[in-house]
């Protein structure tokens, strides 16, 4: 049996900005609200440590407000299971714990996407989203020479934050091309903040090189990664480096969303306008509906907030404001697309997934992602296949296979309280 019991009349499991967002919403309308987060603080990997030192005012704001709304702020707690369409089993530090609710609003946010490359399990090799999260907890960057790659909006912002950190950002490659960039910057006239924010971020970073239609093919060192090759399609060359941070946009954590049988649409959670998804009383908003930046995040999680609490006039007035995001989130989306030439990065002897060691000659030669899972164990590892098998739907077409419990890895105990309740 589980060592705790709680009722609520609206869970949000995820405490980033959509999560946050929602449990506001619901306790400003008066609903016993608890808001759910495995890391013990709130705000996300996007506000991570903004908490303590409160440099970003959106940060500061939604911290500030859900602290008072009156929502109960349970840190630490880790969503393993569906208990009962109505329950979820959750861990906490001490045991599991139980959680009923009347409606439930999934906020569970997405995570960068590798694709695996020679040398990109060397010791050095970052995320730019990972890297940064480390810095911001104390990991020391000052002096050390950073080579960026990938894609999209978040490798500016790791280079910012690196900089800021004392690091030295020795080349900022992006694999889309330059004139992609430029439209992009042609529809950011339609959004004023936008354009002053970029404009700021583009300022903080002068002197720092930037190539477009550019992607790493190999890290290279001993025991650490030293030189990155990158190439442009025709020519191929190499940068000195202390860290490499490089991932290829981001993939929506939908693991717990398939769990309660909710539909997904192009990979993304399905949901109406109200955020309801296809499985009644179940919400979801943020990036698991679809990758479209904070903002996004804040309005999609409000609507859903206001309509798990009945407030469906509140949550209509932000409709235009929700379109308004989807727009440009469309419009990333058609920026940051990735080149075919990156299915071609991954080699024969290229380690695929990391956690059980397992290379990509072995992986190839199945058809699809259970049966690789059963011959070789790949996706049988600690992240239960979310980084390769992420990897494996852009580089070999496989969609992902069911979930089921746990969503993460748990104790015996929290398992065998998830047996006796069936």
């Amino acid at each position: 049996m589980p060592d705790r019991r709680l009722q609520f009349d609206i869970v949000i499991v995820g405490a980033g900005p959509a999560g946050l967002a929602a449990a506001c919403a619901a306790s400003e309308c008066g609903r016993k609200a608890a808001l759910l987060e495995s890391a013990p603080w709130i705000g996300g990997q996007i506000w991570r440590g903004e908490e303590a030192h409160f440099a970003n005012t959106q940060a500061r704001y939604w911290i500030n407000r859900v602290r008072k709304s009156g929502a109960t702020l349970l840190t630490g707690t880790n969503v393993i299971a569906a208990n009962t369409p109505i329950t979820l089993l959750a861990e906490q530090p001490h045991g599991a714990v139980e959680i009923q609710w009347r409606k439930l609003i999934l906020a569970t946010g997405a995570r960068e996407l590798f694709l695996p490359f020679p040398g990109w399990t060397l010791p050095g090799v970052f995320g730019p989203g990972g890297l940064q999260g480390l810095v911001k907890n104390g990991w020391p960057v000052a002096g050390k020479k950073v080579v960026i790659a990938g894609t999209g909006p978040l490798l500016l912002a790791a280079a910012d934050g690196l900089k800021k950190h004392g690091a030295r950002v020795v080349l900022i490659a992006e694999q889309t091309r330059k004139s992609h960039v430029a439209e992009l910057g042609l529809t950011l006239l339609a959004y004023p903040g936008k354009v002053l924010q970029g404009a700021a971020l583009k300022a903080r970073l002068l002197g720092v090189p930037q190539r477009y239609g550019v992607w790493p093919v190999r890290a290279l060192g001993s025991d650490h990664v030293r030189v990155v090759e990158l190439t442009n399609g025709r020519d191929t060359w190499t940068e000195n480096c202390d860290q490499l941070a490089c991932g290829f946009h981001l993939v929506p954590n939908v693991e717990l969303p398939i769990t309660f049988g909710c539909d997904l649409r192009n990979g993304f959670v399905k949901v109406d306008h109200w955020q309801m998804t296809s499985v009644a009383d179940v919400f979801c908003a943020g990036e698991p509906t679809a990758i479209g930046g904070v903002n996004a995040a804040l309005v999609e999680g409000q609507i859903a907030g206001y309509a798990a609490s009945g407030q469906l006039e509140k949550a209509e007035r932000l409709f235009s404001q929700r379109a308004t995001h989807q727009t440009f989130a469309q419009a990333l989306d058609k920026t940051y697309a990735l080149r075919d030439e990156l299915k071609g990065i991954t080699t024969d002897d290229t380690i695929f997934c990391r956690c059980e060691d397992v290379t990509f000659a072995r992986v190839k030669q199945h058809r699809f992602g259970r049966e690789a899972k059963l011959q070789t164990r790949c996706g049988m590892g600690i992240c239960q296949g979310r980084i390769c098998g992420a990897a494996a739907k852009i580089i070999l077409g496989w969609e992902q296979s069911s979930v089921r419990p746990p969503v993460h890895p748990a104790r015996i105990n929290s398992l065998t309280t998830h047996n006796q309740a069936h």
